[in-house]
């Protein structure tokens, strides 16, 4: 059952207040291995003479430059708090002596910007412009998702769901720039800045639009009953490509989905809309489309061919066709996933990261419509990605390894890495102390391979008798690499596994099957999830490894995990507590009908009993009777993702079934922590608790 009142103000006075002090295995804490600066938003100049991207160095977020030729980045702007606000969408002017992006998280489903510090003045989502000679700041409205005209002198920009636009040199004047029904997005610009297309997202079905800025019309490209997003221009204007999926309304979110109704690629005239279909995906393998991380799906080149993502090999590849249709052509071939891709300035280099050869690790290659085989320019024991190359060729990468953090770099010609800013990793990081993750790979049910990382103690002798930790991670279309991760929210987990094991557990990261990585067969496993949750095999699976271990005490094997890494832990507790002592459930699903309710506002249980029925049955609330071990739940209250009912509900349960769980409550956070200082004091909570039920 849960603690007295006196006593949890003790433990969070320990957590607070002696935690960050105290001494470990190797004499660094968790702040230390969380304190350098996470990048985002990598952004080349139009010249490639200035690199820019955003720092969150404790929280505390601010837009760094490099400049050509030496590279060596400084921060230029002077932010020295964390209130849990987003720096994004950098856009340098032409003249590039000014930066364009966007201050301010996206709101909710309700409108609500995130306000996890509480402040009285509500926070705002704006688009701001900075002056780098001066080093001042100028808001220019409230909005997101900027789009600057090729000749730099309108910026277009999303406000409420339609399309504002105002003048880089008259800031003043703005307005709407035209409405529509629904909301706007996808705002791309033709090269002679004369006309912006965009997507108007309606529902079950969605158009491309294209605005004339001479005759303030719009022309909708071939409009139908379908989805019709990512628009591309074509090099001289005059046609737009873009993908074309049918609406199947019956399909919901955490159930397999290996095949639908194929998805297209149409060209249309951006003048006259009309359209035509110039490619199709096959039925079967493929037919449902799968996407890349970029700013559009479908790249149009300078030699008139789409590149585009495509599962028909069963991985999720690059291939190429003429703007005709003809010579469909895979330029990536093998059994790994292509994941970050982008284009070159010249238009017609692709630059992407994939697991090619190596399959729990990222590296970055490049190909194009004429080459049979991309060539591999990132390699080693890191992971790399984001790539972005400018028109001279030169390429920049975010990257990290098992001992450093996530941090940019310029490639050489040779692969080798150059820091764009070697001072920025504080002295306190211990890079020198990490050690680098085994990659095990065992068997689970059906011959399921599950690819593991797995992280011993500190000053580890085979002879001993550890305790255990196992980690889910969240996603479930995720997969834990053997570096620092390339999303913030799993560098955070990455680094808290070296800490653990540091702290004297033997930590196992399971990629368990419905994650990314090992193709379309293994992220759409049979009955997962919602729909049977038979990854929760492999949950057993991994509990069963770390038992045949000689090294591990079988009594004492816990589980933690976020979001559907706490749902795994939840079910691991509510299914096996024989098998496992005790578990930390951050902000963890607990009822499958809750959760794809969330995502599908729309989805009725009453109208599919069975599913419905199948659902509850793959939930942690269907077996909270034989529920018998210590969890600790984390959860903020304004999340997104996970209603924070799920936490609410189960502490209700396990109160009723005399469970003893702890809790960690933030108030106004979000599902990823906006705040640095919640991640801090979520995983010193959670090393207390280990500590106290494990040790």
């Amino acid at each position: 059952m849960e603690k007295p009142l006196y006593k949890r103000i003790i433990i969070i006075f320990l957590l607070l207040f002696k935690a960050p002090f105290a001494l470990i295995a190797n004499n660094y804490t968790i702040q230390d291995i969380m304190s350098a600066p996470f990048p985002t938003g990598l952004t080349v100049s139009p010249s490639g003479k200035r690199v820019a991207w955003v720092f969150s160095e404790n929280g505390v977020r601010n837009i760094w430059i490099a400049e050509a030729p030496r590279f060596k980045g400084k921060a230029i702007t002077n932010n020295n708090q964390d209130i849990g606000q987003d720096l994004s969408s950098l856009i340098f002017l032409p003249k590039e002596d000014k930066l364009i992006f966007v201050r301010g998280s996206s709101p909710n489903r309700k409108g609500e910007i995130p306000n996890p510090t509480s402040l009285s003045n509500w926070p705002k989502q704006e688009i701001c412009l900075l002056d780098i000679r001066k080093n001042k700041i100028y808001v220019l409205d409230e909005g997101s998702s900027p789009s600057l005209s090729p000749n730099g002198k309108i910026l277009s920009y999303l406000k409420k769901g339609q399309v504002w636009c105002l003048e880089i040199n008259n800031q003043k004047e703005k307005e709407k720039e035209f409405q529509i029904r629904g909301s706007a997005s996808s705002l791309r610009w033709s090269s002679d800045s004369k006309k912006l297309a965009f997507v108007s997202n309606r529902g079950d079905h969605s158009f491309i639009g294209v605005y004339n800025f001479n005759n303030k019309k719009i022309t909708y490209l071939s409009p139908s009953l379908e989805k019709d997003t990512s628009p591309v221009w074509s090099n001289d204007n005059n046609h737009i490509a873009y993908i074309k999926t049918p609406n199947e309304k019956n399909i919901l979110p955490f159930e397999e989905r290996r095949e639908g109704l194929p998805w297209s690629i149409h060209i249309a005239n951006s003048s006259t809309g009309e359209a035509k279909e110039i490619w199709k995906a096959n039925e079967g393998m493929g037919s449902v489309f799968r996407s890349v991380s970029a700013k559009n799906q479908i790249f149009w080149t300078a030699d008139d061919h789409i590149i585009f993502p495509y599962e028909k090999e069963g991985f999720t590849h690059l291939y190429s066709i003429k703007t005709t249709g003809q010579d469909e052509k895979l330029l990536t071939p093998g059994s790994f996933e292509v994941q970050f891709v982008s284009m070159s300035q010249n238009d017609i280099d692709i630059y992407f990261s994939s697991n090619q050869n190596d399959i729990d690790r990222q590296h970055i290659w490049m190909t194009n419509s004429q080459m049979t085989n991309p060539v591999q320019l990132s390699s080693g024991l890191g992971v790399e990605w984001s790539p972005t190359a400018d028109k001279n060729g030169n390429l920049f990468v975010l990257a990290s390894s098992y001992n450093l953090p996530a941090h940019p770099y310029k490639v050489n010609k040779n692969g080798t890495l150059n820091s764009l800013a070697p001072k920025a990793i504080p002295k306190s990081f211990p890079k020198n102390i990490l050690r680098m993750p085994e990659q095990i790979v065992f068997e689970s049910s059906n011959g399921i391979k599950i690819h593991n990382q797995l992280f011993l103690p500190a000053n580890y002798d085979e002879n001993k008798n550890y305790p255990a930790l196992i980690y889910f991670h969240g996603g479930s279309r995720r997969q834990m690499l053997l570096g620092f991760h390339h999303r913030g929210y799993y560098h955070n987990a990455f680094a808290m596994n070296q800490f653990l094991a540091d702290q004297g557990y033997i930590v196992l990261s399971v990629n368990y099957r419905s994650g990314i990585g090992y193709g379309m067969k293994f992220r759409e496993a049979l009955n997962y999830g919602a729909n049977g949750a038979s990854e929760y095999q492999d949950v057993v699976a991994a509990g069963n490894y770390l038992r045949s271990r000689k090294d591990v005490d079988k009594k004492r094997i816990g589980l933690w995990g976020g979001s559907y890494g706490g749902y795994l832990t939840a079910m691991g507790l509510a299914k096996n507590s024989d098998m496992f002592a005790a578990g930390v459930d951050i902000h963890g699903a607990h009822d499958w009908n809750i959760i794809i309710k969330n995502f599908r506002p729309g989805y009725n249980p009453l109208a599919k009993p069975d599913f419905a029925q199948r659902a509850f049955e793959s939930s942690p609330m269907n077996f909270i009777k034989s529920w018998k071990s210590p969890v600790l739940l984390i959860h903020g209250d304004d999340d997104r993702n996970v209603p924070f009912s799920e936490s609410v509900d189960l502490a209700e349960e396990l109160r009723k079934h005399n469970v003893y769980f702890e809790q960690l409550v933030f108030p106004d956070e979000v599902h990823g922590f906006l705040l640095h200082e919640n991640w801090v004091k979520a995983f010193q909570a959670t090393d207390d608790f280990f500590k106290r039920m494990l040790k």
